[in-house]
């Protein structure tokens, strides 16, 4: 019987060298680097819906909270650095010295769902994400549907609590910062797909 073949590592320098060189957005996890799939025009249209939508309210907050977009990366530890869809700072943003561009304290990550990255949005990146400190709410928004799933785990929780909503009249209340989007907003000029 063989030998499996070894998986080549890459170091960090090697992926940002890399990611550089790419018109792809790549992921590094542990030594392993992945290419972001394309997304579709319903996918970029609720991202820009629901990053406006968290921009605007929180605008009326006391404390300074900003939000990215999906061209900043998410520094999930020093061996894993992803991109989500949207994701809200509050305070003083913190990055890596080498990594300028990688955020290491969300305290709100959005996912919207695509067919080939639901299971890992749900599964892989919600686990990974956990590790973060400051992390405190995650929300998944379908792009098949008008479905947004809430996560919100309450400070020195142990538990994550779980909401869904359904309805085009629906408002989330956003617990970790404090303020209400709609999905009236979020879906705005969304179309349905087969």
């Amino acid at each position: 019987m063989g030998e499996a073949a070894l998986k080549y590592k890459y170091s960090i320098e090697e992926y940002l060298e890399m990611e550089a060189n790419s018109l792809e957005k790549l992921e590094y996890h542990e030594g392993e680097i992945f290419a972001m799939a394309g997304g579709t025009l319903n996918h970029s249209l609720l991202s820009n819906n629901v990053g406006g939508s968290l921009r605007q309210a929180l605008k009326t907050k006391a404390k300074p909270c900003r939000t990215y977009n999906s061209d900043a990366k998410i520094a999930v530890s020093d061996e894993k650095f992803v991109y989500a869809d949207t994701f809200v700072v509050c305070g003083k943003t913190e990055t890596f010295l080498e990594l300028p561009h990688a955020v290491k304290n969300p305290i709100l990550i959005v996912e919207v769902l695509s067919d080939s990255t639901a299971l890992y949005d749900l599964q892989g990146k919600f686990q990974a994400y956990q590790k973060i400190t400051s992390f405190r709410e995650y929300i998944l928004v379908s792009q098949n549907e008008i479905l947004v799933e809430v996560f919100f785990k309450p400070e020195n929780a142990i538990f994550w609590q779980y909401l869904s909503y359904t309805k085009i009249e629906d408002i989330i209340e956003l617990k970790s910062v404090d303020v209400e989007i709609s999905l009236n907003d979020i879906y705005l000029d969304w179309e349905k797909t087969a």
